[in-house]
């Protein structure tokens, strides 16, 4: 073997190892668990499809799975409409720009349980910012956290606020990458706003769309620390999404095997979702 390559191999031999340690056995540890039953005491034991069939046939698991969705089906468009509005009003020549910029961006870096114990603050019945709010308007409180109704609206508004920043960033970056000079031949031809928008910045901001739709799906998928913090699960387990379930399988019931299998099941639920919003999105780009 020549020197270089020996020098390429070394080089390289901290990301493989690294990659083999944290990436490729943790997988093949998953997906061995699936066919085991083991509650970090005992030794393990083989379970056969045991831990698929039980995760069938889980209402439980099963309701996780809706309430995900339903959070998706809120975040999502909230997400996108708030860091495109954001991302505009922000590419505009205003006062302490760089200041604005990184104000939004802050609660990106802040902890998750921090903003989920303050947000829980703000959406508290009785003392709650909120609801003092409504009830000096003349409406009444509202439950946020402890109505079926309300409850994972709220939390998705709050994950919302709280991830916004980092996707303003990458609209950002997209509308710097809008030629100017088409910016100025669609101004000549005196389209209205709207227009431009419609016809210009929204078609150009199509790539940066598609990243922002898979990184929030796939965040919005490992929704775990806000309902933990904020509701538990409830009421009613509403709020009880899929990693929260692993969680408390894998953790309070010492169930590792059938929380693998809920992981793996979660892995693949990803990748189909993730995939058929490619699928959608890339031929829209295309057209």
């Amino acid at each position: 073997m020549r020197a270089e390559e020996r020098s390429g191999w070394f080089l390289t031999a901290p990301f493989v190892t690294f990659l083999l340690a944290f990436a490729v056995y943790p997988i093949l540890f998953a997906l061995v668990l699936v066919f085991l039953h083991w509650d970090l005491v005992t030794a393990p034991s083989l379970a056969g499809f045991d831990n698929v069939r039980l995760l069938a046939n889980d209402a439980r698991f099963w309701r996780s799975v809706a309430n995900t969705f339903v959070f998706l089906a809120i975040h999502l468009p909230l997400q996108i409409a708030t860091a495109l509005a954001l991302a505009l009003a922000l590419n505009r020549p205003l006062v302490f720009r760089a200041f604005w910029r990184a104000a939004f961006f802050l609660p990106v870096v802040i902890s998750g349980a921090v903003v989920a114990i303050l947000w829980s603050s703000l959406y508290a019945t009785d003392v709650g910012l909120f609801n003092q709010l409504l009830t000096r308007i003349g409406l009444s409180p509202v439950p946020w956290l402890t109505d079926p109704r309300t409850a994972m609206p709220a939390i998705a508004v709050m994950v919302t606020w709280k991830n916004v920043g980092f996707y303003v960033i990458i609209y950002l970056a997209g509308l710097q990458y809008i030629p100017r000079s088409c910016q100025e031949a669609i101004e000549i031809e005196g389209v209205s706003p709207w227009q431009r928008f419609r016809h210009l910045t929204l078609p150009s901001l199509l790539p940066q769309t598609i990243l922002v739709v898979t990184l929030s799906t796939i965040n919005g998928f490992q929704l775990f620390i806000e309902p933990y913090v904020m509701t538990g699960g409830g009421p009613l387990r509403r709020t009880y999404s899929i990693v929260l379930y692993l969680y408390t399988n894998a953790f309070s019931y010492q169930k590792m095997g059938y929380a693998a299998t809920i992981g793996v099941a979660l892995a693949l639920m990803i990748g189909l979702v993730v995939a058929i919003q490619r699928r959608v999105l890339g031929t829209a780009e295309a057209l």
